[in-house]
């Protein structure tokens, strides 16, 4: 069975319960697809979908911005020294490319983005007063995963991660990790999804996980820490951990019921030591760092995989692919229908004409349910510069001036959430 039937076969069996399944709305929505010749599990972005993935990612970014991290780049690529130190060839080599020779050199498509990010903390000496040192990235990296468990985008083999590390000290750990599920929990609230449930992930039995019990105990110490202090309720779960360390996993559920982890808090001891990662503390001495991972919206994949599952394509107005329809009843009111949807562009948002041409109001009306705003011009409307406005949830405010619709739709979407309307 190829990668595509066995999408049907579970959008079919979605169907059949009454369920919103991504890949067949992704497909009916125009947000992306796959193709034999790009390869199993490497879907690509349709326009619509693009628009999606970018608005979220500029989001995450600029939560990010404001809580104090800085963004990198880094390759994609690395040697396979890099990751025999970080313990990924080790611990992690079954789910990683096989490595391609350059030369006298190996290099590896990075499964994780950590080793690079500790490559860059150690690239110049580092003081106490630079920490909390917070280094975010939106990086790809890739995964060899069998084709039995791709599934549309929720499993693929190159992923777009939502990244970011904390280099801090002991002291400071357990605040960084704290504001990170906080940091997460606005983006839920913002992107209108909930956590099912929080799991601090532990080691299991086995040598897929590296030594140090000490480090493994005052690790999990710390998470129990942070999770008691942010008031979240947890289950605890043997089997789940980072080779390198446990961690609390944000989990979410599809609307049939699956469960799958979207966001993480990691608190590692061990790549700052196999690394040898250094601060100069307040004594003149040299310190070493503690390191947070964390991922606010985890694979980008995966984030808008759950969003059009949740959502149902009626994603919340600040991430909708297109904002706001302008429909004209008839060919008179096309040129100012026309004019405000170029001032709904200039005003920054993502605006359509659907005149006559494309059917009747009704038909237009509805071929625009998923759409946040409608403003409907009539021949009342354009004789008083005004604009009729429906809601997607079936709502008709008054009718508005064109100019404070604008407003009050621009307020809307810069305030993100998911409220329609003030």
């Amino acid at each position: 069975m190829n990668d595509q039937a066995r999408d049907d076969d579970r959008a079919r069996d979605d169907d059949q319960a009454g369920l919103a399944d991504h890949r067949r709305l992704g497909r009916e929505l125009g947000l992306f697809g796959t193709d034999p010749l790009m390869g199993a599990g490497l879907p690509y972005w349709l326009p619509d979908g693009a628009v999606v993935r970018h608005t979220l990612e500029e989001y995450v970014r600029d939560a990010e911005r404001r809580a104090g991290y800085r963004h990198v780049y880094s390759p994609a690529l690395g040697k396979r020294e890099l990751y025999e130190i970080s313990g990924h060839w080790e611990h992690y080599r079954d789910d990683m490319y096989p490595p391609m020779r350059l030369g006298a050199e190996e290099v590896v498509l990075r499964p994780s983005l950590c080793p690079h990010h500790a490559l860059i903390y150690r690239s110049r000496s580092r003081s106490y007063r630079e920490l909390p040192l917070r280094i975010a990235e939106l990086g790809t990296m890739h995964r060899a995963e069998l084709s039995g468990v791709l599934g549309g985008l929720t499993r693929v083999r190159a992923i777009h991660l939502n990244d970011a590390h904390v280099f801090c000290t002991l002291d400071q750990a357990v605040a960084e990790a704290r504001a990170a599920l906080e940091l997460i929990a606005r983006a839920y609230a913002d992107l209108g999804i909930r956590a099912v449930r929080h799991r601090l992930s532990l080691p299991g039995e086995g040598g897929k996980y590296v030594a140090g019990p000490e480090l493994w105990h005052r690790a999990t110490g710390l998470l129990r820490e942070v999770l008691a202090e942010a008031g979240v309720a947890h289950e605890e779960a043997e089997g789940e951990a980072a080779f390198y360390g446990p961690k609390i996993d944000v989990q979410i559920a599809d609307p049939a019921g699956r469960e799958s982890t979207l966001s993480t808090v990691q608190i590692d001891f061990h790549q700052p030591a196999r690394f040898g990662l250094r601060y100069t503390g307040p004594d003149g001495a040299k310190h070493r760092p503690v390191m947070v991972h964390r991922s606010v919206i985890g694979s980008v994949e995966r984030a808008v995989a759950h969003l059009v599952e949740v959502h149902g394509g009626a994603f919340p107005a600040w991430l909708a692919p297109v904002q706001l329809v302008v429909l004209p009843v008839a060919e008179e009111q096309v040129e100012q229908a026309a004019a405000l949807v170029r001032e709904a562009v200039a005003r920054g948002l993502r605006a359509e004409l659907a005149g006559p041409g494309d059917g009747t109001l009704g038909a237009r009306v509805r071929a625009a349910r998923l759409v946040p705003y409608q403003a409907v011009i009539g021949a009342r409307e354009a004789g008083a510069g005004l604009a009729a406005v429906r809601l997607r949830d079936g709502r008709r405010p008054v009718a508005l001036p064109v100019s404070e619709l604008l407003h009050r739709i621009t307020a809307r979407v810069a305030a993100r959430g998911t409220a329609l309307w003030a």
